[in-house]
C-alpha cells in the first residue's frame, strides 16, 4: 500500500520530519507542505525550518543533536550536518515523575503448562544444552535423532549450543555457567538435558546447583566418562519424556506471562511505528499484572534520565545509574568509543546519532514505573517493568531476555533478520515494504501505522498474537527451526 502522508513529524517542538518515502527535490510534501531542496531517501529528516550551525535539531521533542553547519528549510539532515551531543561522563539525578494509581489487573487468560515448581511455560520442549563448545555436535546429534525416534511426544527438542565453557576466567566463566544455569531454568522446557565433556572449566558439579528443575525433569553427564555419548543421550531422553507424558495446557492468567523487548536492524520508522507499538503493549501488559524486561544497555545512552525519572524509587533510579555508568565504562575499559552507534544499516535507515536511535529505541519500554534492573542473568522476581543488562548485540541481548525468563521476544526491525531465539520470536516490521518483501521473516507489521492504522489498534491487536503465541501458535523463527543462543564474551581467554 502506498503511504497517505510523505512527511511525518514526530512531536510538536521538533524542527526536522521523517520522510515516509524516497521523495525528490522540489515536489511539495504533505501533510507539511515542504519543499526538498534535494532527493531524500525513505527514513531520513528533512529540515522543517532554517537552522544554523550550532543549534540542537530535536526529534521525539529531544535533542538528538547539533547542526555542524547551516541547514535550509528543506534540506536533508543526516550525518553530513549533524553531530551528537553526548559525552563520555554525564551527571544525572533523580526527578521522579508521577504515576497515576495502577488499576486491579483485568482478567485475560492463555493455554499455559503449570510446572511443578509454580512456573509457567508456553512451550514444552526437550533442551538439550552443553557445558562446553567441545561438544556442540553431540548435543545437536542427539536432538537431531530424538526428533526422529520420537517425534510428535513434545514440542520438540531444541540443543542450544555455543562455543565456550573451556580456557575461561573469571566473569567470563562465571557469565557462561549463570546464562547456561538460567536457560535450563526455562519453564518452556518440560525437560533438560545437560551435557558435559569432562575436563572443562564450566564443570558440571559447579553448573547443577544452579539449575531450578524437578529432578524427575532434568539428566546429565560427561561425554569422556560413557561408552557411547549418543546412546547416553538418546536414553536420557526417553527417560525424561516419560516425565512430560502427562503434562497439559490450562488456563494461565496473562499475569504470569513474561515479555522481552528488543529492537534489531532499526530504521527512521522503528522509533515511529514498532517500538511505539511495543511501548504499548509494555504498559497494557504491565496494567494486566504480567512482567516485560527491556535491555540493550547502549541503546539507552541518550535517553537514560527519561528512564531513570521513572524508577519506582530511589533505590532503583541508583541501579539504573549504575547499570548505564557500568557499561559506559566497559567501553572505555576497551578504549572504545562511548558513542560509536549507529551502526551502518541504522545511518542508511536515516538514524544519524545515538541520542535519536535511543529515543526511539526506549520507547519499546512504553511510559510504565520501572520496577527492578537485572544484571545479565539474572532471574526475574517481580512483576511490570524492569531493565536487564546486556549490550545491544542482538543474539547476545535476546538470549539473557530468555534466561531472565522472558517467554517470548518481541523484536522490532526496519531492515529485517532470520534470527531467533531459545523463545518464541515475534518479529514485527516498522514498515510494510518489509512485512510484504519477508513474511517467512515477519509476524507482525507495525508499519500499517504509515497508512493510518491507529497505534492503540496496532498494539491491541500485537499483544492478542501474543496471547495466542502463549496458547501455542507458532513463530516465523520456530516454523524456520530458527533458534540458537549467543553468550556474551567480556575478558581473557587462556
Amino acid at each position: 500500500m502506498v503511504n497517505k502522508i510523505s512527511l511525518i513529524k514526530v512531536h510538536a517542538d521538533d524542527n526536522v520530519a521523517v520522510c515516509t518515502r524516497a521523495v525528490t527535490s522540489g515536489e511539495t510534501l504533505s501533510p507539511l507542505n515542504i519543499s526538498p531542496l534535494e532527493d531524500i531517501a525513505a527514513g531520513h529528516k528533512i529540515a522543517l525550518e532554517n537552522i544554523k550551525q550550532g543549534d540542537v535539531i530535536t526529534k521525539y521533542g529531544f535533542p538528538i543533536g547539533m547542526a555542524t553547519q547551516d541547514i535550509l528549510q528543506g534540506a536533508h539532515v543526516h550525518s553530513h550536518n549533524l553531530k551528537t551531543l553526548l559525552k563520555d561522563s554525564d551527571e544525572f539525578e533523580y526527578s521522579p515523575v508521577s504515576f497515576a494509581d495502577t488499576p486491579a489487573p483485568q482478567s485475560r487468560t492463555f493455554k499455559g503448562y503449570r510446572r511443578e515448581n509454580g512456573k509457567v511455560g508456553i512451550r514444552n520442549e526437550v533442551w538439550i544444552i552443553n557445558t562446553v563448545g567441545c561438544v556442540n555436535r553431540t548435543a545437536e546429534r542427539i536432538a537431531q535423532e530424538c526428533s526422529l525416534r520420537f517425534f510428535g511426544k513434545c514440542d520438540g527438542f531444541r540443543s542450544y549450543t555455543h562455543p565456550f565453557g573451556c580456557s575461561q576466567l573469571g566473569d567470563d566463566l562465571d557469565d557462561t555457567r549463570t546464562i547456561l544455569a538460567s536457560l535450563a531454568s526455562h519453564p518452556n522446557a518440560g525437560a533438560v538435558l545437560i551435557v558435559g565433556l569432562g575436563c572443562e572449566n564450566n564443570q558440571l558439579s559447579k553448573l547443577l546447583p544452579n539449575v531450578d528443575q524437578p529432578e524427575n525433569r532434568i539428566r546429565y553427564f560427561n561425554s569422556q566418562e560413557v561408552t557411547d555419548e549418543l546412546e547416553e543421550g538418546i536414553k536420557a531422553v526417553e527417560s525424561l519424556l516419560r516425565s512430560m507424558e502427562n503434562d497439559q495446557r490450562e488456563d494461565v492468567s496473562v499475569s504470569e506471562l513474561v515479555l522481552g523487548m528488543k529492537c534489531g536492524g532499526s530504521d527512521a520508522f522503528s522509533g515511529i511505528t514498532a517500538n511505539p507499538t511495543v511501548g504499548r503493549v509494555t504498559d497494557l501488559m504491565c496494567d494486566l499484572g504480567g512482567s516485560v524486561l527491556l535491555t540493550e544497555t547502549p541503546e539507552m545512552f541518550g535517553a537514560e534520565q527519561l528512564l531513570m525519572n521513572r524508577a519506582k524509587n530511589q533505590t532503583v533510579f541508583e541501579n539504573i545509574k549504575s547499570l548505564i555508568l557500568e557499561f559506559k565504562q566497559y567501553f572505555v575499559s576497551h578504549k572504545q568509543p562511548v558513542y560509536e552507534n549507529p551502526s551502518p544499516g541504522n545511518k542508511a535507515g536515516g538514524l544519524t546519532t545515538l541520542e535519536e536511535k535511543s529515543l526511539g529505541a526506549v520507547q519499546k519500554g512504553g511510559q510504565a514505573q520501572i520496577q527492578s534492573v537485572l544484571q545479565y542473568g539474572e532471574k526475574l522476581a517481580c512483576k511490570g517493568l524492569s531493565l536487564l543488562q546486556a549490550p545491544g548485540n542482538d543474539a547476545v541481548s535476546s538470549t539473557a531476555l530468555a534466561a531472565s525468563g522472558a517467554h517470548i521476544v518481541l523484536f522490532t526491525t526496519g531492515r529485517g533478520t532470520p534470527l531467533g531465539f531459545p523463545v518464541p520470536t515475534v518479529k514485527i516490521s516498522s514498515n510494510s515494504d518489509l512485512a510484504q518483501r519477508k513474511p517467512h521473516w515477519i509476524d507482525f507489521n507495525a508499519g500499517v501505522i504509515l497508512e493510518d492504522t491507529p497505534i492503540d489498534e496496532c498494539a491491541n491487536a500485537l499483544l492478542q498474537q501474543c496471547i495466542d503465541i502463549a496458547s501455542g501458535q507458532l513463530t516465523c523463527n520456530e516454523k524456520n527451526g530458527s533458534q540458537e543462543i549467543a553468550i556474551w564474551k567480556r575478558g581473557v581467554t587462556l
